[in-house]
């Protein structure tokens, strides 16, 4: 807590915000939050869609004012002096404006002069910069052909390039993989322990609230709680349960099962199990049923998900939405043995850049595959010429019987494609955009207004009918996607990082409607940076550098990289592990190349 010596570096008191949308609903985005952040302090802003975690950054950052309240930034009231305090903070919105023509000493350069900085400055602070970002070997590259993570790392450096006291980030590991979000956190932190910077980071992945040292919780614009996210954490102490699914089901079904079950707070699939939070005081006895009914329960400590979860779920008006009722008007009926998607040495080459390597795996009917690796590993090039989007350079493609080098057209008609930004038309209303689609996918008069209905009733997006999709929040955006991918009934459902992004509830909700596709007999490859979302695949294949480099369930891909004893390897340990050994592995062979020669 701040003492009378250190006064916090922000202070908000009964601060509320609102606004009006296009339809002329009224949102009030903050409501009477009382909020601080201590002087040299990570502090993690976490919520669901809607919560008010972005209007508090940009309020924050003096690029809006609040309707009632104080907020007082760096001892500044910043709705009186918004510029006094934009020239002693740093501020990286969720799309920072980097300069794609322009290399990465350019980006650095061009923000310096924007704000000023001397040229001894720069000297000083470029090398510090370059070095933490471990982008000095590429201070010649242009911005536009950086990974993702790479981008944000050199946001993040523009956004330090004059040293500012408080440092705002709102969502930046959004779309970025384990290995990139593990750098930027240790960045990040870096700052905070050796530099003394203030730091306040809104985040989708609540791994990253439990390192920090504070957390603020809000839900629809009310604050929730604040503190050490122990504190969080240990809302759900004693009521955490590990379960092990029956012989015969795996922890997909079991979890969807459970989630849909009233008397449960939350459940996930973890290490072929299911993590399951219990309500309140009927937390042992509820336990105590399930292990009645023939499951195996054992106690686990909690997390701040775990806690998190519980907080949201004791309050009015949050919860999961329905969708274990999700169903499809004709089910696929394909037996599970039936390889639709089988890829055999799929090449792709960009001149004389291999983008995909000699890539091969198989999926078959009902199942769900997952499609893991770091950016720039390939997997969106894969995701395009299986959904005939982009011709490969060699290799056998067959997807829904059809081979794709010669029949991409009508395989097309038999596929859903959800891609990473939605290709929604951000204009167009929600309805204007189903129209559109309906009538792209050949859907006209009665058959067109029945898929039409049906994705409205499904989905929830009755509400939203006339909001333009790009003023939609993530949640909807996704559930709108998803709706139109599915107008059509396609036999194969391809999704393209759909939870980027995306807050905990809506991920939960998105993998419950996934895992009634799948029952419904609908083929699923997906990719995702999530690694805890690849414990819902029946098979995941991890690719790097556009090779596959392990492959099979998430059971044998944990098991290949071995663990030390007593400790269970996570996906996203198993991930790191298989990227980092073949990247090792790469290196060596090329510098013993390079002796040899």
């Amino acid at each position: 807590m701040s003492t009378a010596a250190s006064p916090p570096v922000l202070e908000g008191r009964s601060v509320s915000k609102g606004y009006r949308l296009p339809t002329g609903e009224a949102i009030q985005a903050l409501d009477a939050v009382s909020v601080e952040v201590p002087r040299g302090t990570l502090t993690a802003l976490v919520g669901p869609d809607g919560a008010g975690k972005t209007t508090l950054i940009r309020l924050s950052a003096g690029l809006i004012s609040v309707d009632s309240g104080t907020l007082s930034v760096l001892g500044e009231n910043v709705a009186r002096h918004p510029e006094r305090v934009q020239e002693r903070l740093g501020y990286m919105p969720q799309r920072f404006g980097l300069y794609e023509d322009l290399t990465v000493g350019e980006n650095l350069d061009l923000y310096a002069d924007m704000h000023g900085v001397t040229a001894a400055e720069r000297s000083a602070r470029y090398p510090r910069l370059l070095g933490m970002t471990a982008l000095e070997p590429f201070t010649r590259r242009l911005a536009g052909q950086l990974s993702g993570g790479m981008k944000q790392k050199l946001g993040l450096a523009c956004t330090l390039v004059r040293s500012p006291e408080l440092l705002l980030l709102d969502e930046p590991t959004v779309g970025v993989d384990p290995l990139s979000r593990r750098d930027l956190w240790a960045i990040i932190t870096q700052l905070v322990r050796e530099q003394g910077l203030t730091v306040l980071v809104s985040t989708s992945y609540l791994n990253e609230a439990e390192r920090c040292d504070r957390s603020i919780v809000l839900r629809e614009g009310k604050l929730l709680a604040q503190g050490p996210p122990t504190e969080v954490s240990e809302l759900a102490l004693g009521r955490v349960f590990l379960v092990q699914p029956p012989a015969g089901q795996s922890a997909r079904s079991l979890q969807a099962r459970l989630i849909d079950d009233p008397g449960i707070v939350d459940a996930v699939p973890e290490g072929g199990q299911v993590r399951v939070v219990t309500p309140g005081e009927s937390g042992k006895d509820l336990a105590a049923g399930i292990a009645l009914r023939g499951l195996e329960v054992a106690a686990a400590e909690p997390m701040f998900e775990d806690g998190f979860m519980t907080l949201l779920r004791s309050t009015p008006g949050e919860g999961l939405a329905a969708a274990g009722s999700m169903t499809l008007e004709r089910p696929h009926h394909a037996l599970r043995e039936d390889v639709v998607v089988s890829v055999r040495e799929l090449v792709r080459r960009f001149g004389s850049f291999v983008a995909v390597d000699r890539v091969s795996f198989e999926v078959r009917s009902g199942e769900i595959f997952g499609l893991l690796g770091p950016n720039g590993a390939g997997k969106t090039t894969t995701f395009r010429m299986l959904c005939g989007l982009l011709p490969a350079s060699s290799g056998t493609l067959r997807v829904a019987g059809m081979d794709l080098r010669k029949a991409r057209a009508s395989a097309r008609q038999r596929i859903g494609y959800v891609a990473q930004k939605f290709s929604l038309y951000g204009q167009l209303s929600v309805s204007e955009n189903l129209e559109f689609f309906a009538s792209a996918y050949g859907l006209h008069r009665r058959r067109r207004r029945e898929r039409i209905a049906w994705a409205l009733e499904e989905f929830e997006l009755e509400r939203m009918i006339r909001l333009p999709s790009g003023q939609l929040p993530g949640g909807y955006r996704q559930r709108l996607a998803m709706a139109i991918a599915l107008l059509h009934e396609p036999e194969i459902l391809f999704l393209d990082e759909p939870t980027s992004g995306a807050d905990p509830l809506a991920r939960r909700e998105f993998w419950r409607r996934i895992t009634a596709l799948a029952e419904q007999g609908v083929t699923i490859i997906v990719t995702t940076h999530f690694m805890v979302e690849a414990e819902y695949c029946d098979r995941v294949a991890i690719m790097d550098a556009g090779r596959v480099l392990a492959q099979g369930t998430p059971a044998e891909v944990r098991g290949w990289t071995g663990a030390e004893p007593g400790h269970a390897l996570t996906m996203e340990d198993a991930f790191i592990r298989i990227v980092e050994s073949a990247r090792g592995q790469a290196t060596s062979r090329s510098e013993h190349a390079g002796g040899a020669a």
